[in-house]
C-alpha cells in the first residue's frame, strides 16, 4: 500500500507537471473573444480528456515499456532527466514562451476548431512530461488499490486544473508578472529536485543497488 509520503510526492509531481498557474494565461490567449460559458466548456473537455490521457497512461505505461523491451529503471533516468529540463525552462522562464508559442501555431492551424483536443488536452495538459511523470509514479504504486490511488491523485489536479481555468482571467489578474515569475520558478525548483530523485532512484533499480 502506497504510503503517505508517496502520496504527497505523487501530488506534488503532478501539480508542478501540470502547471495550473503557467497554463492559466495560455488559456485566456486561447480563448480569446469567447463567452464564460464557452470558456468553462471548453476547460471541462480539456480536462477530462486529459485526465482520460493520464489514466491509460497511469494503467497501461508500464505494460508498454515491458512489450517494448525497457525496464521502469530506464525510463525512471530517461523521465528523471526530461522532468529536469522542464523545471530548467521553468526556472528559465523557457516553458512558458514555449506554451505560447504552440497556443499561436494551433490557433493559426486549426482556427480555434477544438481548442480542448488540441492544444489545451494535448500538448498544454498531457503533454511530455506530465506523462512521463505518470509512468514514473505508476511505477512506485504497483498495487490495484495503490493505482486507484493514483488515478485518484490525477482527478484531484484535474479538478484544481479545472478550477484554475475557470478562475483564469482572475488569476491572472491578482498574480501579474512577477507573481506568474515566482511561482513558476519556486515550482520549477521544486521539480528540479523531485526529478533528481527519479534519476537516483532509476540507478538504483537499474544496477539493482
Amino acid at each position: 500500500m502506497a504510503t503517505a509520503d508517496a502520496l504527497i510526492n505523487a501530488m506534488t509531481t503532478m501539480l508542478v507537471t501540470l502547471d495550473p498557474p503557467g497554463l492559466a494565461p495560455v488559456f485566456l490567449g486561447l480563448t480569446v473573444g469567447m463567452s464564460a460559458a464557452q470558456r468553462k466548456q471548453v476547460a471541462l473537455r480539456g480536462s477530462i480528456i486529459g485526465f482520460g490521457i493520464l489514466t491509460v497512461f497511469a494503467l497501461f505505461g508500464a505494460g508498454v515499456l515491458g512489450l517494448l523491451g525497457i525496464s521502469m529503471g530506464a525510463f525512471r533516468i530517461a523521465g528523471g532527466m526530461l522532468l529536469f529540463w522542464i523545471s530548467f525552462e521553468m526556472v528559465f522562464e523557457k516553458r512558458q514562451e514555449r506554451k505560447e508559442k504552440t497556443s499561436q501555431a494551433a490557433i493559426t492551424i486549426d482556427h480555434i476548431r477544438d481548442l480542448a483536443v488540441f492544444p489545451l488536452a494535448i500538448p498544454l495538459i498531457a503533454g511530455p512530461g506530465a506523462i512521463s511523470a505518470t509512468v514514473l509514479l505508476a511505477g512506485t504504486f504497483t498495487s490495484v488499490f495503490d493505482r486507484a490511488l493514483l488515478i485518484s491523485v490525477i482527478a484531484l489536479m484535474m479538478l484544481i486544473l479545472y478550477v484554475t481555468l475557470l478562475l483564469a482571467e482572475r488569476l491572472d489578474r491578482i498574480l501579474g508578472v512577477t507573481g506568474r515569475a515566482i511561482l513558476t520558478r519556486l515550482l520549477g525548483v521544486l521539480l528540479a529536485a523531485l526529478s533528481v530523485q527519479f534519476v537516483v532512484d532509476g540507478v538504483r533499480s537499474a544496477f539493482n543497488l
